[in-house]
C-alpha cells in the first residue's frame, strides 16, 4: 500500500521534518516518490521513480526548506502499471486557470470510465484514471470555480463511486484547500500554538516546534499513518472526506 502526506497552513512552512520521516517508509514502498508544493498560482513538482530512500530528488527535498503553504506527497507501491516516471505521484492538471495536485494509495478494480479529451491519463495507473475522472466531472458539476464548500460537496458525491471499485484513499489540492479522502487508513492532526515537543515514530529525531513557529501559525497534516510520537493524531473514518483550509479542518 502506497503512503500519502499533505500540508496545508495558514503560513508558508517547511516540511522538512515531516518529509524526513515519510521518506523512510520508502523502504517498503519503493517504486517512486514525489511531492508537490504550492507557491501562489505556481507548483513545484518533484517527482521521481526510484525510491525515496535513495533518490537524490528526495535528498535534495529533505535539505531543501521550501516554504508553502499547501504540499502533497506520495510513496509508491505499485499495483496497477509500471514503475515509470509517468505513473509517479502526485500528478497535476489544470482546471478554471488553476492547478490541481492528486496522489492516490489503493487499488481500484475494473475503473474503466469514460474520458473526454480534456482529460486523458498519461501514464497507466488506475489513480491517474479517476484523478482524470473526478476533474472532468467536477467540471460538468460547476461552470467555474466554486468555492471550498460546494467543491467539498461535489467531491464527496463524486468520490463515493470510485471507491465502490476497491481502496480510494486519496489528497487532492487546488493551492487554496486540501481534500482528504479515506477508504482504509488516514490520520490528521492540526499543529497550532502552544506548540510542543515532537517525536518521528520512523527516524531518530525531535523538534520543539516552539523554537521555530510563530503563535499565530497553524498547520494541518494529512498522513497515511501517524508521523510522529506525542501528538495527537487523529483517525478519518472510512468513507470520510474532509477538508482542510488556513490550516484547520473544515466542518464536515
Amino acid at each position: 500500500m502506497c503512503q500519502l502526506l499533505g500540508m496545508n497552513g495558514n503560513t508558508p512552512t517547511d516540511i522538512v521534518f515531516s518529509f524526513t520521516g515519510f521518506a523512510t517508509r520508502a523502504v517498503e514502498h519503493k517504486d517512486g516518490f514525489g511531492i508537490a508544493f504550492f507557491e501562489g498560482p505556481g507548483v513545484r513538482c518533484f517527482v521521481d521513480h526510484h525510491s525515496a530512500a535513495a533518490s537524490p530528488v528526495a535528498e535534495m527535498v529533505r535539505r531543501y526548506p521550501i516554504r508553502s503553504r499547501h504540499v502533497i506527497s506520495h510513496i509508491r507501491k505499485a499495483t496497477q502499471g509500471r514503475v515509470a516516471l509517468e505513473n509517479t505521484h502526485p500528478f497535476v492538471r489544470e482546471l478554471w486557470g488553476r492547478y490541481w495536485v492528486f496522489a492516490h494509495n489503493g487499488d481500484l478494480k475494473d475503473f474503466r470510465p469514460k474520458l473526454h479529451a480534456a482529460f486523458r491519463p498519461v501514464g497507466d495507473t488506475d489513480s491517474e484514471r479517476a484523478f482524470c475522472w473526478l476533474l472532468q466531472e467536477l467540471a460538468k458539476n460547476h461552470a467555474s470555480l466554486p468555492d471550498v464548500s460546494a467543491l467539498t460537496a461535489t467531491l464527496r458525491e463524486l468520490a463515493a463511486p470510485i471507491a465502490a471499485h476497491g481502496s480510494f484513499n486519496f489528497l487532492l489540492g487546488n493551492g487554496e484547500a486540501l481534500w482528504a479522502h479515506c477508504s482504509t487508513h488516514l490520520h490528521w492532526l492540526v499543529r497550532e500554538h502552544p506548540f510542543r515537543e515532537a517525536r518521528l515514530q520512523d527516524a531518530d529525531l525531535t523538534v520543539n516546534f516552539a523554537d521555530h513557529a510563530a503563535p499565530g501559525d497553524r498547520v494541518a497534516l494529512v498522513v497515511t499513518q501517524p508521523l510522529t510520537e506525542g501528538e495527537a493524531w487523529q483517525a478519518f473514518v472510512p468513507g470520510e472526506l474532509r477538508a482542510f483550509q488556513g490550516g484547520q479542518a473544515l466542518a464536515v
